[in-house]
């Protein structure tokens, strides 16, 4: 429950403020020595209509320790607090535009990535030190349920969600020395330790299923994109703590336009030194391979936001996940619902800190849109955030995904 709103001086000071009339005739007054452009600058009256103002309020613990009712009350703390809460209010609204339409009325596909198409399409874009640190299992938790239709995500958290299912990461610290964890083949990611071993594990696993796209490429033509590639490799890790084995069962594509740029490119350097041959391109359909299966993926997620009815973006980070997944709603003539959670400013111009209204300029939210932008990080906002919107629907979300499951899939 909320908390009461039956908040007063009086009760809040006691022995201070015995009534409102004793707080009014508290208030000082001009006395006659004092100047009068003074008292005109101290004591200006207000002309403010508070018929509809929100009241500022936090949360009373007298009421009992309850974490719903603690962050519902975020709304009308203030600061940060109040943009937590209008965060949740927005992604509430996707939440619920997505589920007006019960599943079964559903009839049209999106040709590119054979997902029905609800009332309202949500892409997540995520850097990836999200994934590096334990937001990782509350991003699996969202495709687990189906939750989200589209993730962006940079290379490393594409290849940290697989290194994961092989080896553990372990909490370290901020100030621990580079010099002295390089000796020890433990490679620090802020204030989180990954032995060097993890890599080595990764290679293992991934160069027999490099070895057989190669062959795949050669024997049946199959022309490899990154979601193409993300997609296979959450097939082949078999691993429910995974975010991709979802995505793959759960038929949600992931676009990394930059997948070279980690671990994933470094194991494709290896691999072109074992074996030639093997193209990764971004765009199909020309001679230039490298250039044409971007193309693809592009085509793949911008078609994805073209045909949705309605569309919901939740960015945490900035770059190119952020840029990527505004970009593809340019397409449509901007997102519908849009929350970002970054640490940007906008003083350096960067599109990490560009604020939503920026993305209105360029037709990438709607003009009567309401995205809010919440500057916090993630790895403690988001969590609180997925606890006060999508957990607290995953039983229709549930029932939805069973019900999809008994309907007949898409014919080619």
């Amino acid at each position: 429950m909320y908390p009461s709103s039956g908040w007063s001086a009086d009760t809040a000071y006691p022995g201070i403020f015995h009534n409102s009339e004793e707080i009014m005739a508290s208030t000082p007054k001009a006395s006659t020595d004092v100047p009068s452009i003074a008292a005109e600058a101290v004591l200006a009256k207000s002309d403010f209509d508070s018929t509809n103002a929100t009241v500022v309020k936090g949360y009373d613990f007298n009421n009992g320790i309850d974490h719903h009712a603690l962050l519902s009350s975020y709304t009308t703390c203030g600061f940060s607090a109040t943009k937590f809460g209008l965060a949740v209010q927005e992604i509430i609204r996707m939440i619920n535009k997505k589920l007006e339409v019960p599943v079964e009325d559903i009839t049209d596909f999106n040709s590119h990535t054979n997902r029905r198409l609800s009332n309202c399409t949500i892409f997540l874009g995520l850097t990836s030190n999200l994934v590096s640190c334990g937001v990782r299992e509350t991003i699996r938790y969202l495709v687990e349920h189906n939750m989200v239709d589209c993730l962006v995500v940079t290379a490393g958290g594409i290849e940290e969600d697989f290194i994961k299912c092989l080896g553990n990461s372990y909490i370290g610290a901020f100030n621990l020395s580079g010099k002295e964890l390089r000796k020890k083949g433990v490679n620090r990611v802020g204030n989180m330790l990954v032995p060097n071993d993890n890599y080595v594990k990764f290679e293992n696993w991934l160069m027999p299923i490099l070895d057989q796209m190669l062959e795949e490429q050669n024997s049946q033509g199959m022309k490899w994109t990154p979601s193409k590639v993300i997609h296979r490799l959450g097939k082949e890790i078999n691993d429910k703590s995974s975010i991709y084995y979802w995505c793959y069962h759960n038929n949600i594509p992931v676009f990394s336009p930059a997948l070279t740029d980690g671990s994933i490119g470094d194991m494709l350097y290896f691999h072109s030194h074992k074996t030639s041959g093997l193209v990764l391109d971004i765009v199909e359909g020309l001679s230039f391979a490298v250039i044409i299966e971007i193309f693809s993926d592009v085509r793949k997620m911008n078609n994805q936001a073209v045909t949705a009815k309605h569309s919901g973006m939740i960015i945490l980070g900035g770059g190119l996940v952020k840029h990527h997944v505004n970009n593809a709603n340019l397409m449509r003539n901007g997102a519908d619902f849009s929350v970002n959670v970054n640490t940007g400013q906008e003083f350096d111009g960067s599109d990490s800190g560009a604020p939503p209204d920026e993305a209105v300029s360029w037709g990438k939210i709607k003009m009567d849109a309401t995205p809010v932008k919440l500057c916090a990080d993630a790895s403690f906002a988001f969590p609180l955030i997925v606890a006060e919107t999508f957990a607290r629907y995953q039983q229709q979300f549930d029932q939805r995904l069973e019900k999809e499951k008994s309907l007949p899939k898409k014919t080619a």
